[in-house]
């Protein structure tokens, strides 16, 4: 799927950003973007922005678009048809998931769908359900135009920060800051995951990850990893190629 699309994004400008706003659009898409790589495939096309093939703006517009539409048509199929999606096998399977998604819209309605845009399994979910609640058009609107706003970039960052590494010209240091720039984000991303971890390890039930991170390690673990991926995120601004790799990157956002 990924080597089809991008043969798919090469032939043309105007492919590329079809097939942004296609990925986009299947991702947010009710039940679909449980199925769908849809994380994969937007940091793919993020390393071909960060590489230069695809045009950073208008990636991020289309994307913008492909959301939008694939999250107002969830809303519409769980207005219209939330009887039947209630009975349906598949729904009732995942009822857990269901019932907590409900719970936080009726809590949270508008924290709860700008989050759900963020998180994997809830967001293909959360437009779908508020429909199906018969949410408001008014509290549904704003949170979700921003959070189909700030979710491409996020989504396309790993791949631009990966494409945009493959330009750096090849020295006897590039290939130490690519090592240490791939170090530094895994470890701030776990850091990050930690702290989330951390941070629902006091309102949700217990799962089989809690056997293996109970609260009372996440409370060392979170802090010791986001200290040392600080401090590996200090030593690669330090780097000598940290002012080309800072160009590449400028160039990307700026054409």
């Amino acid at each position: 799927m990924q080597a089809l699309l991008e043969h798919f994004i090469t032939q043309s400008v105007a492919y590329s950003l079809i097939a942004v706003a296609l990925v986009a659009f299947l991702e947010s898409l009710a039940l679909v973007g449980l199925i769908l790589p849809g994380t994969v495939m937007m940091a793919g096309l993020g390393a071909l922005i960060g590489g230069g093939e695809v045009n950073f703006w208008q990636a991020w517009l289309a994307g913008i678009i492909g959301c939008l539409m694939g999250d107002w048509i969830s809303f519409w199929l769980g207005w219209r048809f939330k009887k039947p999606l209630h009975r349906w096998s598949f729904m009732k399977k995942n009822k857990a998931l269901l019932d907590k998604t409900e719970h936080a819209l009726h809590q949270h309605s508008m924290f709860t769908i700008l989050v759900g845009r963020f998180v994997g399994p809830t967001r293909p979910l959360v437009p779908m359900v508020a429909g199906m609640l018969d949410l408001p058009v008014s509290k549904f609107i704003l949170p979700n135009i921003i959070g189909c706003v700030f979710w491409p970039p996020f989504y396309f960052l790993p791949g631009i920060l990966a494409g945009a590494a493959i330009n750096i010209p090849a020295d006897e240091q590039s290939g130490h800051f690519k090592w240490l720039l791939l170090a530094t984000a895994l470890l701030l991303w776990l850091a990050v995951w930690l702290c989330w971890r951390l941070w629902r390890s006091g309102k949700s039930g217990t799962s089989r990850l809690t056997r293996y991170l109970p609260r009372g390690r996440l409370l060392w673990l979170a802090p010791l990893m986001l200290a040392a991926g600080v401090a590996l995120l200090v030593i690669l601004i330090r780097h000598p190629l940290m002012p080309v790799y800072g160009e590449i990157l400028l160039k990307v956002v700026s054409r």
